[in-house]
């Protein structure tokens, strides 16, 4: 269970001793969602406005993963702009976030045990299936080396690398305690990640 919030403080980018813990406090909230804030090992950040060729191509990849799920017959679907609690001083937003209907009801068991809503979802606190990171310019090392290392230890069985301006995409899958290459390609490239058996990803069709 969360610690209870801290005394409310100046909300300030660079300041050290936040926690997930902290956002149950209205007025911080408040602030955190007037912005693109993470906690990244208690510091509070605001990351980068997003780039409209990077954003709009990222919203071609989800929407090929949506149709796979409708074609399915499925009722998840691919969603951004999540907060994601890895840990108490870890607290990403992630750009694509896929919950199985297996993780939805997983959510709402933890939502129970910590006297929330069931059915309020908001921050996400269980490792969701597929979680798919766009790569920001100036930001490389934090989604490829950062990131990789905190949803390996999370134990998110899914971390895609989205680069709409080097124009890759490579599909990770968590084997025992750290993630290897389950598909990659770049350019025209065809991808089939095993996450979604059937799902085909030509990557061709992003970039134009």
């Amino acid at each position: 269970m969360l610690p209870l919030p801290t005394q409310a403080r100046p909300f300030e980018v660079g300041t050290t001793g936040w926690s997930a813990a902290d956002l149950l406090d209205p007025q911080i909230e408040q602030q955190w969602e007037s912005g693109r804030y993470e906690i990244i090992e208690g510091v509070l950040t605001r990351m980068p406005a997003a780039r409209y060729d990077g954003q709009e191509r990222l919203q071609r990849l989800t929407e090929i993963v949506n149709d796979y799920l409708r074609a399915q017959q499925r009722r998840e679907r691919v969603v951004g702009e999540v907060d994601v609690i890895l840990a108490d001083v870890r607290v990403p937003k992630a750009d694509g976030l896929l919950l199985t209907e297996s993780d939805k009801q997983r959510q709402r068991e933890e939502n129970r045990r910590r006297g929330r809503d069931e059915e309020d979802f908001g921050r996400i606190i269980v490792p969701p299936t597929l979680l798919i990171e766009s790569i920001s310019l100036g930001h490389e090392r934090h989604d490829r080396v950062l990131k990789r290392k905190w949803y390996a230890e999370a134990g998110i069985p899914n971390y895609w690398l989205f680069d709409g301006y080097r124009r890759t995409l490579e599909c990770l899958v968590l084997d025992r305690a750290e993630y290897r290459v389950d598909q990659s390609g770049r350019d025209e490239d065809i991808l089939r990640p095993s996450a979604l058996p059937g799902l085909v990803i030509e990557l061709a069709t992003l970039w134009d």
